[in-house]
């Protein structure tokens, strides 16, 4: 196996998490959020944002039009740091292990432009990475293979180079056919081992 020369993070559910559905039970319960889930496709109104739609003006014209449930549609604008949260402590642990090996960290992540420029003022960890790839200002998103052939012209790299995370497995499977390397992620535990096997970090980096 090629030994990768730059590891591709995944942030939502990998260095942050991200499970909307969490915070709306706790405000609705979850008998109601099933119920505005089912109602209002709010994951499709996230796909908009995280393809370059504007994201205050795409969530608040989505409540405009559903006003049964325009307060909590606008939550997902207004309350967003609370759907993307918290970090995933031993999982930044791992990326900066990498960073003092010298290995090249980039991120590849279905993100909004706005949302995204928001996340860099809760988390600074977003500006350690020496490539980032934000589907949003990309215009395209995971996963689609236009994504990946994109970040392999602006890096640089041959594919089979590239190790990328990634917590859904669809992404993982298109990253595969394009001939990278893949971990899919399950927990920091899981990518601490697979690093260490590609032997990117010693063990006891890795443990740190």
């Amino acid at each position: 196996m090629t030994r990768p020369q730059a590891v591709i993070f995944d942030i939502g559910n990998v260095l942050i998490e991200w499970n909307p559905e969490r915070y709306y039970d706790s405000q609705l319960g979850e008998a109601a959020r099933r119920r505005l889930f089912a109602e209002v496709d709010l994951h499709a109104m996230n796909e908009q944002i995280d393809a370059g739609g504007p994201f205050r003006e795409t969530v608040y014209d989505l409540a405009d039009r559903t006003p049964d449930w325009a307060e909590q549609i606008r939550w997902w604008h207004d309350r967003w740091i609370e759907l993307a949260s918290p970090r995933i402590d031993r999982s930044l642990v791992l990326l900066r292990a990498l960073r003092r090996n010298g290995v090249p960290v980039f991120a590849l992540s279905n993100f909004g432009v706005h949302s995204f420029a928001y996340a860099e003022t809760r988390y600074e960890f977003l500006g350690e990475f020496d490539r980032r790839y934000i589907s949003g200002h990309m215009g395209v998103t995971k996963p689609n293979p236009e994504i990946y052939r994109k970040v392999e012209e602006d890096c640089g790299l041959p594919p089979e180079a590239l190790l990328f995370t990634d917590d859904r497995a669809d992404n993982i499977t298109a990253a595969r056919a394009r001939g990278w390397q893949v971990h899919l992620f399950d927990g920091p535990e899981g990518l601490a081992r697979r690093l260490v096997a590609a032997g990117l970090l010693a063990a006891a980096e890795a443990a740190a």
